[in-house]
């Protein structure tokens, strides 16, 4: 892990352990041990210190989540596991994170209002990488899917499910997140896969 990503790590902790609204540089710099112009260094603002957060938590579970399903998908697991497991290390991992801390609902918000271009961004990218390990399960055989079902809707339905199941007015409890996760994709899977593949 680089020193900046370290530095990163560290921000991610602070915010989760003393929030983010009243959080300061100074205050921020105090917590990760380090001064406050070697903070200003790496960042003009904690708002750029969340969006630093926000992105490298989204590079990590992006990178892992496929790694994952590439790894099942080379045991020729079935496709609902392997969207599962996907689906849980992109958003699950992130979820269980934040629902330990007692600010949850602050540094949800803030990164909602602050991070917003930061999340496209890293949607785009987890879900064309999501695509390419669907059109391979489908290339080995795991899977057909319907004709008017095409890689990229399928791939669509399944994120918007993930990230709803995740904001949904009564979040799910950390230990019931696969399960939900599980159960969405079933549902999804079902309507959009040919018959008795999943």
């Amino acid at each position: 892990m680089s020193a900046f990503e370290n530095l990163v790590t560290q921000i991610t902790q602070v915010f989760f352990e003393h929030g983010y609204e009243k959080m300061t540089m100074s205050l921020l710099a105090q917590h990760c041990k380090i001064t406050r112009r070697g903070l200003y260094h790496h960042f003009s603002s904690k708002e750029e210190a969340l969006q630093a957060m926000i992105r490298l938590g989204n590079q990590r579970t992006r990178v892992n989540s496929i790694r994952e399903g590439e790894r099942l998908l080379a045991e020729k697991a079935p496709v609902l596991d392997i969207v599962t497991h996907v689906l849980d290390v992109r958003y699950g991992e992130t979820r269980r994170q934040i629902a330990l801390s007692p600010y949850a609902l602050e540094i949800n918000d803030a990164a909602f209002r602050i991070c917003r271009p930061v999340m496209i961004e890293a949607a785009a990218l987890f879900q064309a990488d999501f695509c390419r390990l669907i059109e391979r399960a489908i290339s080995e055989g795991l899977f057909s899917l319907r004709p008017t079902v095409s890689v990229d809707s399928l791939v669509q339905m399944l994120c918007d499910g993930a990230r709803g199941t995740n904001q949904s007015f009564v979040a799910p409890r950390p230990e019931e997140i696969v399960g939900r996760y599980r159960q969405m994709s079933g549902a999804i899977l079902y309507g959009c896969v040919m018959s008795g593949e999943v």
